[in-house]
């Protein structure tokens, strides 16, 4: 089986004209949806083991739930945000799925029950799950095909950076309420911030949730003028949309199994951070270290979208690729006594994130027929999201049984493998410009 491999447009940047209103409200809806979340996501475990009493399994249930959640209702967005008949098409999803996390981060906000906290949080991921696919395909509507690489590297940009406003905005605000140091900050149970404490920062995440929430009613879905037909017009919200799988191409499939099969190696970036602990850096190191992640990330996000659409996206995610088989490998061996190289490491990661994310959906939108591009985006985020908790439980049973070194090399295997297959289509398939006269 051949898969072609589409090459890219070579336009000089200086000729290009700017991106669309659109991308840019979308990307800022993200900036200010990840200050929203990041000041919760390292929080919440603090709030629930340390301040509520919470077991670690409770835990765990807690963010495994979460995880499937987000792919289950990605897929289901994805196919029925397609669907043009339906009032409001995809900016309907968005304007649920910007929402329905700042209810769910009240309602953690004012709450004491652990499982009500439970509820909050998937209500939280439910509206993810919501919102990912058909953000993601209002994107490819919105830019001619050569700049999908552009367009979601400038989303991305924006999106890590409001990661990374979100936790310093956090840890400004435990210290400025409470007067805990990040030190102390990373014990979990051993925290003596009160809950009231928790439950303000968790009350301003809703309110900054609120902004983005807000900023989604500016969007508009540039499929409104076109005449809907019989399938887009069916008003069912119960099935998934009328998609089949003969209406995706060979070549999307192919696609799809890839990135499925890197995501077996992707496991959750907290395992990193768990053997930056475990080489003897404070958790004020660990915590500087994560942020180096991001402010890289961050960094190259956009010109690495540019560069997937001059050079093409497999180049882009096979250099990707590479570098997370390295990290990995290095992470998992690195001795106690080079741990300084702790820091580029974090920071090669995060160009790791950079030419993967972004350059990955753009990859996805190449190979889907427009009409289907949100069944296609949802698709892609249920398969690898469903993958990369997999990975996760497979790393954590790694590391408990056989220790670090295995649990991150076993990551570094999968990453190879996913490499050695993409090199392998590449060098059986033709590259070609779709497109372009040349």
């Amino acid at each position: 089986m051949r898969i072609k491999f589409l090459k890219t447009d070579k336009q000089n940047s200086a000729s290009r004209k700017p991106l669309p209103k659109s991308i840019w409200i979308l990307s800022f809806v993200s900036f200010f949806a990840d200050i929203s979340s990041e000041m919760m996501v390292p929080l919440l475990p603090l709030f629930l083991v340390g301040a509520l009493g919470a077991t670690q399994i409770q835990l765990g249930i807690m963010e495994g739930a979460a995880v499937l959640i987000v792919s289950l209702m990605s897929a289901y967005a994805g196919f029925r945000s397609d669907r043009r008949g339906i009032k409001g098409g995809r900016v309907r999803w968005l304007n649920w799925g910007y929402g329905l996390p700042v209810l769910g981060k009240s309602i953690i906000a004012v709450v004491s029950s652990p499982l009500w906290i439970l509820s909050g949080r998937l209500l939280d991921r439910f509206g993810k799950g919501l919102r990912g696919a058909p953000r993601d395909a209002l994107i490819v509507d919105a830019v001619e095909p050569k700049r999908l690489g552009e367009a979601f590297g400038l989303h991305r940009a924006l999106d890590t950076a409001g990661a990374l406003v979100g936790t310093t905005l956090a840890s400004f605000l435990l210290w400025w309420l409470a007067g805990t140091p990040d030190a102390e900050l990373a014990k979990g149970s051993q925290i003596d911030a009160p809950a009231s404490v928790f439950r303000q920062i968790f009350a301003v995440s809703a309110i900054l949730g609120l902004a983005s929430w807000v900023l989604t009613f500016m969007v508009k879905d540039p499929r409104s003028n076109v005449q809907a037909s019989a399938c887009d017009t069916d008003q069912s919200w119960l099935l998934p949309g009328k998609v089949r799988w003969k209406d995706l191409s060979v070549s999307y499939w192919v696609v799809i199994s890839m990135l499925v099969l890197f995501s077996l190696a992707n496991s959750s970036d907290a395992f990193l951070l768990l053997r930056v602990r475990e080489l003897g850096f404070s958790p004020w190191a660990v915590v500087l270290a994560y942020s180096l992640f991001n402010v890289t990330y961050a960094l190259v996000s956009y010109p690495v979208g540019v560069l997937s659409d001059r050079i093409g996206r497999w180049r882009v995610i096979g250099l990707g690729w590479g570098i997370y088989f390295a990290c990995y490998l290095v992470f998992a061996w690195l001795p106690k006594e080079q741990a300084w190289g702790v820091w580029p490491l974090m920071a090669i990661y995060g160009v790791y994130m950079a030419l993967t994310d972004g350059v990955g959906k753009a990859l996805i939108a190449d190979y889907a027929p427009r009409e289907h591009r949100g069944a296609a985006m949802g698709i892609f985020y249920a398969f690898t999201g469903l993958t990369t908790f997999l990975a996760s439980l497979l790393a954590g049973w790694l590391w408990q049984a056989y220790g670090s070194a295995v649990a991150l090399s076993a990551g570094a295997l999968f990453a190879g493998l996913a490499l050695l297959v993409l090199g392998w289509f590449a060098w059986q398939s033709q590259f070609e410009n779709r497109g372009e006269g040349s």
